[in-house]
């Protein structure tokens, strides 16, 4: 969908800490040929002039329409919502409810993270997604061009401690309108005997992301998934070695870890159902 100058839209972002969640802003310069928009966001300000509101272009993956209104006066248990926090709106479910009447708070939990936060309900509105130039509802599936079937490979996330941030591979072995069952590729368990099975909901699952050439090289400071603890985990090669070896640096453990060549693939992110780079996204 192409947008024209002074269209509203929202805007996502494939920086740590931002992943996932969507701005509102306007576009002032619309770039067709090279497929990026200049915009300004309507809740960030210039760093240095906080007057100001930020303007930045960015590719058009990250670039939707702004959803319809669709705020509720009252949410359900599990009902995926976005929630308005930190100046952008970020996927959630709801997780309980706390008072009543004017004074009501939902509890939300937010898969990518893990942490659970409470909001009024003018801070929420329920969860849609823009794919094939529709907004569709978490539970269309199969409308969202990923229905994951019986026997598709796929990575699957955690919220448990410890695990958070990871990917881990799993093949679908059955699905059921927005959930799924898994079998892990790796994990096992605890006595070992078989492959551990689990039930995910579609915020913890998404593709197999795409084979690197064997022959890639890894550059300094540029951001790789790196096979650990029978899982993929996000990090940054901090030295080069010789013999294609590597230091990866994990900001979750402020910790460096030496890997071979094989153990290591560029980092993707799975953004409005296609695969993204950080360095595609910024135009490298």
């Amino acid at each position: 969908m192409d947008f024209k100058t002074g269209d509203e839209v929202e805007v996502s972002s494939v920086e740590e800490g931002f992943r996932g969640s969507w701005y509102a802003a306007k576009v002032v310069r619309s770039m067709p040929r090279l497929s990026r928009y200049t915009v300004s966001y309507d809740t960030i300000v210039e760093e240095k002039d906080e007057s100001q509101n930020l303007r930045e272009t960015v590719d058009a993956v990250y670039v939707r329409p702004r959803p319809p209104e669709s705020r509720a006066g009252a949410f359900t248990l599990k009902q995926h919502v976005d929630a308005f926090y930190n100046d952008g709106w970020w996927a959630g479910i709801v997780c309980g409810e706390i008072g009543s009447g004017g004074k009501k708070k939902y509890r939300v939990s937010f898969p990518a993270t893990g942490e659970v936060m409470e909001f009024i309900p003018s801070e929420l509105r329920v969860h849609l997604d823009w794919v094939n130039k529709e907004w569709v509802t978490p539970k269309s599936q199969k409308v969202l061009g990923t229905a994951f079937g019986n026997g598709t490979p796929v990575e699957v996330s955690s919220d448990e401690e410890g695990f958070l941030g990871a990917w881990f591979s799993a093949t679908v072995i059955k699905s059921v309108d927005d959930k799924f069952l898994v079998e892990y590729k790796d994990l096992t368990t605890e006595d070992g005997t078989e492959f551990l099975k689990e039930v995910i909901d579609r915020l913890h699952i998404r593709p197999a992301p795409p084979a690197s050439p064997e022959s890639w090289k890894f550059r300094f400071l540029e951001e790789i998934d790196a096979y650990c603890n029978d899982g993929w985990w996000v990090g940054v090669i901090s030295k080069v070695l010789s013999d294609s070896r590597y230091i990866v640096y994990f900001k979750t453990w402020m910790q460096e870890i030496e890997f071979s060549h094989e153990n290591l693939r560029p980092h993707h992110d799975w953004i409005n159902g296609r695969w993204m780079q950080a360095s595609q996204a910024l135009g490298f």
